[in-house]
């Protein structure tokens, strides 16, 4: 199949303006975190609708710091082997940080269209244990926030969202990433833009801000204001705050040349959503009547990661077959995120269990696949998926 035809999962953001924000970096020869990470810090945090925004090397990362943060806070509204409620199909490090702080995962299924929590299900899984739940926006695709913030309303449960592959995404006009108490967001290569690798938390609360300043590097004093909710007044003397730790930390901190790239990646955002929204349109077009296959339904207004395709049980088809015939095609396809995540081996690692049965999820795992969106036309990469598919 000559080039032409190719359909990859994903295409580079990057064009000058990445490339002269790196060679700023080069020529003022800071590399690690430095003006340009605190820039795109702010902006961000703009963008996104939050006070605070820190900065990390990727999303995963983002999904630690969160889950840490809440087990420093003064009032401490997390401890080891306190409940938590995920979705059974997200990315490994949703869980795995909720595994190394000795958390107890509750796994409830999902909606076969929406992608995201089963909601009736999430009501009825919810019990005096659960203190967190950890709401992921799949592939683009707000939760129903409304909803989910109903149905807790009247409990001290603490609502996260990982938004790692929903950056762009809004319910009800507000952005996806500002719903929960933090936000996390991922720029790797594939995803809605990219500073290399990289990552962030978005939070209102200042306590949970200064929290996370510390334990990105190495739980010391250095990268805190100078009043702080941590040590109340920082001395002024920069010898004695040099190597001052208060906390148990990582050293996840970004690159200086990821905040810079980060800057021009953000001021072309509603650009790129804007044509991802496009390409979903005619992909809907394309695909709604088909009724060999299931597509996401949206809700709010997707920022349209990639595009799912659920086989249904009486389509006939075989997915193994078709996925190889797309691959033959040049047409890239990965299944959706990590099918049932509690399907794999590494939860005998975790306190964990399940909430009912996890049909859907378990479905989706055997019958699903997706491809990717692009932040450009791709109009007639989708007709060949189309005609490769028909």
């Amino acid at each position: 199949m000559n080039q032409e035809n190719n359909y990859p999962l994903a295409s580079s953001t990057w064009k000058e303006q990445e490339i002269i924000a790196i060679q700023k970096v080069i020529e003022f020869n800071m590399y690690t975190m430095g003006k340009y990470v605190e820039q795109f810090e702010k902006e961000f945090a703009q963008y996104t609708n939050r006070k605070y925004s820190v900065m990390v090397n990727s999303g995963s990362s983002a999904n630690l710091l969160a889950i840490a943060a809440l087990f420093y806070k003064k009032n401490a509204p997390l401890k080891a082997g306190d409940e938590v409620i995920v979705p059974a199909v997200s990315w490994s490090t949703t869980y795995y940080p909720l595994y190394q702080y000795g958390l107890k995962l509750k796994f409830v299924d999902i909606d076969l269209e929406t992608l995201n929590f089963d909601l009736e299900a999430l009501q009825k899984a919810i019990s005096p244990k659960t203190k967190l739940i950890f709401a992921v926006n799949l592939l683009g695709n707000s939760n129903d926030f409304t909803t989910i913030n109903n149905i807790i309303k009247d409990k001290n449960i603490i609502l996260l969202e990982d938004n790692c592959e929903s950056l762009g995404a809004t319910f009800e006009g507000k952005q996806t990433g500002s719903f929960g108490l933090m936000g996390t967001f991922s720029t790797f290569f594939s995803h809605h833009i990219s500073t290399m690798e990289g990552g962030l938390i978005g939070t209102d609360d200042e306590e949970l801000y200064h929290i996370l300043l510390s334990i990105r590097s190495h739980g010391w004093t250095r990268h805190l204001p100078k009043i702080n909710k941590l040590t109340g007044i920082k001395s002024d003397n920069p010898f004695e705050e040099s190597f001052k730790f208060i906390l148990p930390g990582y050293n996840v901190r970004p690159l200086e040349m990821s905040g810079a790239i980060g800057i021009e990646q953000l001021k072309k955002l509603p650009s790129f959503i804007e044509e991802r929204r496009k390409n979903a349109e005619y992909f809907q077009k394309l695909f709604q009547n088909d009724n060999r296959f299931i597509i996401q339904k949206e809700i709010g207004k997707s920022s349209w990661f990639g595009f799912s395709l659920i086989i249904r049980e009486d389509s006939g088809l075989n997915r193994k077959e078709l996925t190889q015939k797309l691959l033959n095609a040049k047409i890239d396809v990965r299944p959706i995120v990590a099918g049932n995540f509690a399907k794999n081996e590494v939860v005998k690692y975790f306190d964990y269990e399940i909430y009912g049965n996890l049909q859907n999820a378990d479905y989706i795992d055997r019958n699903g696949f997706f491809v990717g969106n692009h932040q450009f036309d791709i109009k007639e990469k989708l007709n060949y998926l189309k005609t490769v598919l028909s």
